[in-house]
């Protein structure tokens, strides 16, 4: 099985170097990502939506241009095991997702993907045999339009200083930085009683 220009063996040997480990998730997406190219026009420039934070927008990353960083990948997380890919300039795209329905030829990876099979009870190595078999005959493709007032980037607008942390952000995010704002960050980075303190 190839993986765009990729052996089954290559394309694992990058997602360990990029994701740290062989993750079934990222493998099944190179079979997606697979698909989408051989079913898109050659020569479009496209954008992805991933509709879950979960392992397959390494596969994006990893064999697309896409990537969070430039904003042509974005997720949008509903949950599902799903790549949209669409013309940035028109919204026409596909959709591809696992499909159910054709995971019956496949018990391991339907354990895996459903969560029918425990953790320790998986055979990792019929998972990754059956992936590979499987290829993406475990997806399928439907045609999609993308509204693409909903997915335009936004722009931060002139860049200024928070009042309250001294940092640079763009201006067109209110009067404080989120950060000051609170409720965006897991650890506090608001506003400095007492002046900076350099811990390196």
């Amino acid at each position: 099985m190839m993986v765009l220009s990729h052996t089954f063996e290559e394309f694992a040997g990058m997602v360990k170097a990029f994701h740290g480990s062989v993750a079934p998730g990222i493998m099944i997406g190179g079979s997606m990502v697979d698909l989408a190219y051989r079913c898109l026009p050659e020569g479009g420039l496209y954008d992805v939506i991933c509709e879950t934070q979960k392992c397959l927008p390494d596969a994006a990353q990893l064999l697309t241009p896409c990537s969070i960083g430039n904003g042509w990948l974005r997720i949008m997380d509903t949950g599902r095991f799903s790549l949209a890919f669409y013309d940035k300039y028109t919204g026409e795209g596909i959709r591809v997702f696992i499909d159910p329905a054709k995971l019956d030829a496949w018990p391991e990876i339907r354990g895996w993907f459903l969560k029918l099979t425990p953790k320790k009870d998986q055979d990792s190595a019929r998972l990754m045999k059956e992936i590979e078999e499987a290829g993406s005959d475990i997806c399928s493709v439907e045609r999609i339009q993308v509204s693409l007032d909903l997915v335009e980037k936004k722009k931060g607008g002139p860049i200024t200083l928070c009042p309250s942390c001294g940092e640079p952000y763009p201006s067109g995010r209110g009067a404080l930085c989120p950060a000051c704002k609170g409720g965006m960050l897991p650890y506090g980075s608001g506003p400095r009683k007492g002046g900076r303190v350099d811990v390196c």
